[in-house]
This record gives C-alpha cells, sequence and structure tokens, in this order.
C-alpha cells in the first residue's frame, strides 16, 4: 500500500514541492511589466520590455552561457551521437549550476522563461533537452545570427514546456510531469519505456494544485483554477500511471540507458512526480544527474538511483522516458 496519510511540505525534499514553497511566496506579487538586458542580433547589449506578447528577454549571462554549450557541442560532436550520450555530456556541463525552485513563476501573464545560470529538477530536464535539439537541427553556425538562434532554442523550449508545443497562458504549462511525459512522447519527444521495466500501476488522483490553490498566484484566478481541474480530471481518467517500484528499479536498472528522463513518483496526495533527472551510468552503477533542494547545485548523485530512491519517504519508484532524435 502506496502511503497516503497526513504530510508536511517540510518533509518533502523533492524539488518541486520547494518549487511550490517559493510560489506561495511569490503569491499576489504584481503584474507588473519590466525590463531585462538583452543581446540584440549584432551581439550587443540592449534593453527590452519582458511584458505580455514580447518575445523572451535573454540577459547576456544566458547568451553567454548559451553560445558556450552550443560550441561545445560542437567541438564534442555532440550532434552525430547518440541522443543519450549527447544529452550526458550537455547535462555534465550544468553540474555546479545553482539550484532555484520556481525561476518559471514570475509576475504577470504566462510568458517562456530563459534561464540557464540558475535551474530547478524540471527546468534542468528541459534545458538540456531543448539545447540537444537545437544542436542537431541548427547547430553551431546558428549563432552568426544571435535572435535567429534565440528564436530558434526558444522554439525547442516551448515545445517541451507547453501542451501541444504551444504557449496559452498558465493552464497550457505542462505542470503534472506524467503529462509533461505523455505529451512529449505523442510528439515524438521522448518514448516512455516505464513498461517495459516490470511496472506497477498508480491509481492515486492528480489534484495537488486544485487542492491547495493558494500556493499558486496564478489559481487565485477562478478561471484558472477551472482549467487547472478540468486538465486534473483528464489525467485521472483510466487505471492510473505506470510506474517502477523502488523495489524493482535494481533489478530493472541495466535496461536504463544513459541520459534517459528519470521521473522520481510521489508518495504525496494528489501529486505524481516529486523529482526529475537523467540518467547517467557511473562505475558500473546507475546514478542521476538532477538539481538536487539538498546541495543546491546541479549534480551527479552519491548514491545509485535505486538506493537514493529507497532512502527518501517522499519518493517510491520511477518512470522513464528516452529522449528521440529531431525527426528528419
Amino acid at each position: 500500500m502506496r502511503w497516503r496519510g497526513v504530510f508536511t511540505l517540510a518533509k518533502v525534499v523533492a524539488c518541486i514541492l520547494a518549487t511550490v514553497a517559493v510560489i506561495a511566496a511569490l503569491a499576489w506579487s504584481q503584474a507588473q511589466p519590466s525590463t531585462s538586458t538583452v543581446v540584440d542580433a549584432a551581439g550587443g547589449v540592449g534593453v527590452a520590455s519582458s511584458a505580455p506578447g514580447d518575445r523572451p528577454a535573454w540577459a547576456p549571462e544566458d547568451w553567454a552561457i548559451f553560445e558556450e554549450k552550443v560550441r561545445f557541442a560542437a567541438e564534442r560532436g555532440l550532434a552525430e551521437m547518440d541522443p543519450g550520450d549527447a544529452i550526458v555530456q550537455l547535462a555534465e556541463t550544468f553540474v555546479g549550476t545553482t539550484y532555484e525552485p520556481g525561476t518559471l513563476e514570475v509576475p504577470g501573464p504566462e510568458r517562456l522563461v530563459i534561464n540557464f545560470r540558475e535551474l530547478d529538477c524540471v527546468t534542468l530536464v528541459e534545458t538540456v533537452l531543448a539545447l540537444t535539439r537545437f544542436v542537431r537541427e541548427e547547430g553551431v553556425e546558428a549563432l552568426s545570427d544571435p535572435l535567429g538562434a534565440q528564436a530558434g532554442y526558444e522554439t525547442h523550449l516551448t515545445a517541451l514546456r507547453y501542451r501541444g508545443g504551444r504557449l496559452d497562458g498558465y493552464p497550457s504549462r505542462l505542470h503534472y510531469f506524467s503529462e509533461w511525459l505523455a505529451d512529449n512522447e505523442a510528439r515524438g519527444m521522448v518514448r516512455i519505456v516505464t513498461g517495459e521495466l516490470d511496472p506497477a500501476m498508480d491509481p492515486g488522483p492528480v489534484n495537488f494544485m486544485s487542492r491547495h490553490p493558494e500556493a499558486y498566484r496564478q489559481l487565485s484566478e477562478p478561471g484558472v483554477l477551472r482549467a487547472i481541474a478540468a486538465t486534473e480530471a483528464r489525467l485521472d481518467e483510466g487505471p492510473g500511471r505506470e510506474y517502477v517500484p523502488q523495489d524493482r528499479i535494481a533489478r530493472v536498472a541495466d535496461r536504463i540507458r544513459d541520459g534517459d528522463v528519470i521521473a522520481a513518483t510521489s508518495t504525496v496526495e494528489g501529486l505524481d512526480v516529486a523529482h526529475t533527472g537523467f540518467a547517467v551510468w557511473r562505475d558500473g552503477a546507475l546514478h542521476l544527474l538532477h538539481a538536487p533542494l539538498v546541495g543546491r547545485s546541479v549534480e551527479v548523485s552519491e548514491r545509485p538511483l535505486a538506493e537514493r530512491i529507497l532512502s527518501i519517504d517522499s519518493q517510491d519508484g520511477i518512470m522513464v522516458a528516452r529522449p528521440l532524435p529531431p525527426r528528419e
């Protein structure tokens, strides 16, 4: 029987629940347009509005990191590698990057956020996958046109982060990671392989957000809350979600590959996934490359993945998806 008892947020060390706390702290913030420094087409620095409807503002630091990663990928020939190997090499370049929850929860209407300087467990996965796809489709040559390169990366990131690849307000973001996996599988970005790993079924409801609207500034709007509740109802249709229970992970680990997306399932009532990262093999053991709350920066887990999940009360298994190369 999976734990469904009373809990406190303080007990949950998963990065997604830490993000909830930050969102609560941001509640009732004013929807004011802001200005940010951006890189222009000539590579110079200017100021652009980040008001709704504008393209995302790129800070000079973000452009510099993006350019560095793309050039690194070109030097290593990552575009020609197996996607999993390329993902691991790019993800490793983020080790040491500051962990920061809630970076997507900016004032005002929903907009695409670009941030390479600070990552949480989900934005790490999205950032690395978007970079990997950019390297394969646009490549280092695209850097000669900074605005074009930025637009190309934004397209890849939007495709991963939003339902159907379309940003249409806060409810269009793939807040529940089980839906993130299913939506990205439907569009050929990943292939869910959980069903090949001796899975069990989790029949529990997915309704954490609508049950805790006070933790989300955006849910103070009744229409947004109704849209989120409708999404939850749709996710609850069917028998449940496949996952690999924690006591089976070690037995099936050899079927998990470098670069696979790992989603640690949650024991918290109403929440499907508590943490995410990438599978990496080290010295014959499967580990997790992730952005954890504990440690405050991107790292490769000290413990093998199976041991790590067993040691965390708020997690009880995994879902696994294999990133796919862009379609020809």
